[in-house]
């Protein structure tokens, strides 16, 4: 399994004290070593090194042309050139690791647009797209221990917090697109705090909290400044940031060759209303399924639960007219229902094959409204809707509404009216 950041002992000094950082954590809490405790970088696939520096900063360290370059490619964020920032540069750069930064030029080319459109439209640096390379090395499917997840690599809470989805079907922090708007409204938030972009990266990896102390600490408000009181990992976090711009922009000059991305530059988007199955979908337009599900890694049974009331985003490689005209026969008729067949990467091991949802379900003692949405994969502010429902309590005994009705927009009318 991958890790983006272990670094080989042969390259460099290994004292890698991973002082768990909180990751945008699901709250930034006031005790700072239980704040450790809780990282995304503690994980299986992602490592952000602590590389063996000097403990001072040291503004004369050679390397102005270095310095020239991350000059020449500076924008609105501050590139700044120092030895921490080269030790990272030369970790990235390293012969052992050319063929990785090769693969993640190449998937740049696919994942990066999208990214630049969520940006656009928050209005923050194009250049921190740079940053999901240092989350998740590109990998939607990126998974810590500790539970953050996808390109972006949120916690459950902070991705719920910034409007992504997360149940038992589908988890938007693995959407491209949808994790991308959430983390430029994350960072968009910290640069609003903060009025620094290095310290809204800084809060990215450690929680806004943890910025906050370290400026207190510091009686300073700028990053190096403060760097030494935060979180070891996040010490490192920002010069890996600065070093993966570098890498970028100039890995033609480290013998690093940019790989063939293996992701379809030209895709569809489909909106899909019922549940249907992304098997299904592949034998219909004659895709490989596991390419449909790199293109949807948000699905996590490989099956996209929309509804009339909640379609839900497909996302397919351009095919020809016929191909597309039986798909959307397909979808519009029975063919891609799903049926009884076995479930593929869920939530719950033990759920079983994945079946056509029911319309009802009979509210059991314990059982909240919260459990019952993620258990058919709606959400509860639906619930409320198709079953009149203006508290916050599931009476045992009481018969729900559990997919939308034919006259949901109605419904939703006359809940809004107070009707």
């Amino acid at each position: 399994m991958l890790r983006f950041f272990t670094i080989a002992a042969c390259v460099l000094m290994s004292n890698m004290a991973l002082g768990a950082s909180e990751h945008i954590a699901s709250s930034d809490s006031a005790n700072t070593n239980k704040a450790y405790q809780v990282s995304r970088f503690r994980s299986d696939t992602i490592q952000v090194p602590v590389i063996a520096t000097p403990t001072q900063l040291n503004n004369n360290y050679p390397g102005s042309f270095m310095k020239g370059r991350l000059t020449a490619i500076q924008k609105d964020v501050p590139l700044d050139y120092n030895e921490f920032v080269q030790s990272y540069i030369d970790n990235y750069t390293s012969p052992n690791r050319r063929d990785e930064m090769g693969r993640i030029i190449g998937l740049a080319k696919y994942y990066f647009p999208i990214y630049e459109k969520a940006f656009a439209d928050a209005g923050i640096p194009k250049e921190i797209e740079f940053l999901s390379i240092v989350e998740s090395a590109l990998n939607p499917n990126a998974t810590s221990r500790v539970g953050a997840a996808g390109l972006w690599q949120f916690m459950s809470t902070t991705g719920r917090t910034y409007g992504l989805n997360i149940n038992n079907y589908v988890d938007e922090r693995r959407d491209p697109v949808q994790a991308s708007y959430a983390a430029a409204a994350y960072l968009k938030d910290a640069y609003q705090e903060f009025g620094d972009w290095l310290l809204a990266i800084a809060a990215y990896n450690c929680g806004k909290g943890s910025v906050e102390r370290a400026i207190e600490k510091a009686n300073a408000t700028d990053y190096w400044s403060i760097r030494p009181y935060l979180p070891v990992e996040t010490r490192g976090y920002v010069p890996a940031y600065i070093a993966v711009a570098y890498v970028m922009n100039y890995f033609d000059q480290h013998k690093i060759t940019p790989q063939t991305c293996t992701l379809p530059m030209q895709t569809d988007t489909v909106m899909v209303n019922k549940f249907v199955s992304l098997d299904n979908i592949s034998r219909v337009i004659n895709v490989d399924l596991a390419q449909l599900s790199i293109l949807n890694p948000s699905y996590l049974r490989l099956v996209v639960n929309g509804t009339p009331a909640v379609p839900r985003r497909l996302i397919i490689p351009q095919i020809a007219k016929e191909k597309y005209s039986a798909l959307y026969d397909a979808l519009n008729g029975t063919t891609l229902t799903v049926a009884a067949q076995p479930v593929v990467n869920t939530i719950d091991p033990d759920a079983g094959p994945a079946q056509r949802m029911p319309s009802y379900h009979t509210v059991k003692k314990g059982e909240t409204l919260a459990g019952i949405a993620d258990r058919f994969g709606v959400e509860v502010s639906d619930l409320k809707v198709w079953n009149h429902i203006t508290g916050n309590r599931a009476t045992p005994g009481q018969v729900l509404k559990v997919s939308a009705p034919e006259n949901v927009t109605a419904a939703r009318t006359a809940i809004a009216a107070g009707m």
